[in-house]
C-alpha cells in the first residue's frame, strides 16, 4: 500500500470556461467561447483593463494573464473580450467543490478553481488512484459542463506540477520514481515559483532544467539565492514536500483568491483592478453561504519570489465587496513597495453569522448603501442571470469607479 495520495483538480481556463457554460447552456448561445481566441477582461478602452483569463486558441498569439487587453488586442485585432461575472464564478466554484467533497472530506482550496484533495485511505494504490481520477474528471465535464486537469502524486508539489502536464482535459501522474522522466527534463522556470529573477540567476551558473538544480550542489545555490530561498528550490526540484493538506474547518474556514500573474504588474492602478476581481468573487461567495468576514489580508509574491502579506482585523464583520476591497487597496498601497508583482491574492477569515457593527453614523449609512446594493445586484443576476448587470470598472465603455 503506498502512502499519501494527493490529488490537485484545476479547472482549464476557469473563468473563461466558466462564462462559456453559462453563455451556452444559459443564455442559449451557439458560439463556444473556448473554441475561438478569447478572453476574459476589464474595461478595453482602458489601457490598465488586464487579461484575467484567455482561450486555448488565444495562447497561439501568446496572449497572457495580466496583461492589458490593449496589448493583447494588437497581438490578435480580432479577440472577442467579454467583462467578467464574478458572481456566476463563485457559483461554479462551490458547485465543483460540493462535488469533491463527495470524494473525500480532506480538501483545501488553494484558490477559485483550484483544489488539493487528500485521497489516502479513499484510493488504496496507485492505479485505483488514477482510475478515480479519471472518473472524476469526467464526471465534472459530464455534469458541470467545464473540463479540469487532475494531477497524482504523493504530495502537494508534485500533485500540482502534474496537473501542469499537457492541458486540458488530462490526469496526469508524477510519483517519486517518476521524477526523473517526467519532471527533471523539463526547463527550470517550470519549476513551482522559479519566477524571472530566480531563473537569470540559475542560468547564470549554466543550470537549464529542473533536473541540473536538482544535482546542483545545496551549497552552491544556497550562495546565488540565498540559504532559505537556496533550500526551497532544491527541495522543490527533488519533489520534497512534507506539507499536508489543510482541510478547512468551520472554526477556521475563510475565503480567499489568488492569480499567478505571467506578466509583472508594476503600477497600483493595474493592481488595484486586479484586487477588484478577486474581492469581487470573494465578496460573492460569502454572501452565497451568508456569512461575514472580520479580518482581511493581502498577500503578494514579487518577481524576485519574495512573499509578503498583511492583515487588518474590522470593527465590524462584512460581506460587502466594497468594503473588502477598498480594505484590500489600502492594505496594498501600506506594504507593497512597488517591486513587479507575479501573484496577488485576497483572503478573509474571522466568519460570522452574526450581524452587528460599531462604525459612526456616517459610516453606517454608507455601508448599509453598498450592502443593499450588493443585494440588489445578486438578487438581479439570480433572477436574470449573471449578465444582467456589471461593474463599470469591467465594461468596455467609460468607466466611472465608484470610490
Amino acid at each position: 500500500m503506498p502512502g499519501r495520495i494527493i490529488f490537485h483538480v484545476d479547472v482549464n481556463s476557469a473563468f473563461l470556461s466558466w462564462e462559456a457554460v453559462h453563455r451556452i447552456r444559459d443564455l442559449g448561445e451557439k458560439l463556444d467561447l473556448r473554441t475561438i481566441p478569447s478572453a476574459v477582461g476589464g474595461d478595453i478602452s482602458k489601457r490598465h483593463g488586464v487579461v484575467l483569463a484567455k482561450s486555448t486558441p488565444a495562447k497561439q498569439f501568446h496572449i497572457h494573464t495580466g496583461e492589458p487587453i490593449q496589448q493583447a488586442l494588437q497581438k490578435c485585432p480580432g479577440l472577442v473580450v467579454v467583462a467578467p461575472n464574478h458572481g456566476l464564478y463563485a457559483q461554479y466554484s462551490k458547485k465543483l467543490h460540493n462535488m469533491l467533497y463527495e470524494y473525500t472530506p480532506v480538501i483545501e482550496p488553494f484558490s477559485i478553481d483550484e483544489a488539493f484533495l487528500d485521497m489516502t485511505g479513499v484510493c488504496f494504490n496507485y492505479q485505483e488512484a488514477v482510475e478515480t481520477a479519471h472518473k472524476m474528471k469526467e464526471r465534472i465535464k459530464e455534469e458541470l459542463h467545464f473540463t479540469v486537469n487532475i494531477g497524482i502524486s504523493t504530495n502537494k508539489l508534485l500533485a500540482k506540477m502534474a496537473s501542469d502536464f499537457k492541458k486540458p482535459d488530462f490526469v496526469h501522474t508524477l510519483f517519486p520514481e517518476e521524477i526523473p522522466d517526467k519532471m527533471w527534463p523539463l526547463p527550470l522556470n517550470e519549476l513551482f515559483f522559479v519566477g524571472k529573477a530566480t531563473s537569470k540567476s540559475l542560468h547564470s551558473l549554466g543550470l537549464q532544467t529542473i533536473g541540473d538544480i536538482a544535482n546542483t550542489d545545496l551549497k552552491i545555490l544556497k550562495a546565488h539565492l540565498g540559504n532559505k530561498h537556496g533550500e526551497m528550490i532544491y527541495k522543490n526540484a527533488r519533489g520534497m514536500d512534507e506539507s499536508p493538506v489543510e482541510a478547512e474547518t468551520a472554526a477556521n474556514k475563510g475565503y480567499g483568491n489568488s492569480t499567478t500573474l505571467s506578466q509583472d504588474v508594476t503600477d497600483f492602478e493595474t493592481a488595484n483592478l486586479i484586487l477588484l476581481s478577486l474581492c469581487e468573487t470573494v465578496a460573492a461567495r460569502l454572501r452565497s453561504d451568508d456569512v461575514k468576514c472580520s479580518c482581511i489580508s493581502v498577500e503578494v509574491t514579487d518577481w524576485e519570489f519574495n512573499r509578503q502579506s498583511h492583515q487588518t482585523t474590522l470593527l465590524s464583520p462584512t460581506n460587502t465587496t466594497n468594503v473588502i476591497y477598498k480594505t484590500a487597496c489600502k492594505l496594498l498601497e501600506e506594504f507593497w513597495k512597488g517591486k513587479p508583482l507575479r501573484l496577488l491574492g485576497v483572503r478573509t477569515s474571522k466568519l460570522t453569522t452574526e450581524d452587528y457593527s460599531q462604525m459612526n453614523l456616517f459610516d453606517m449609512a454608507k455601508n448599509e448603501k453598498y450592502a443593499k446594493l450588493d443585494k440588489t445586484l445578486d438578487h438581479i443576476r439570480k433572477k436574470f442571470g449573471p449578465d444582467a448587470v456589471k461593474r463599470a470598472s469591467f465594461m468596455d465603455s467609460n468607466r466611472n469607479e465608484n470610490k
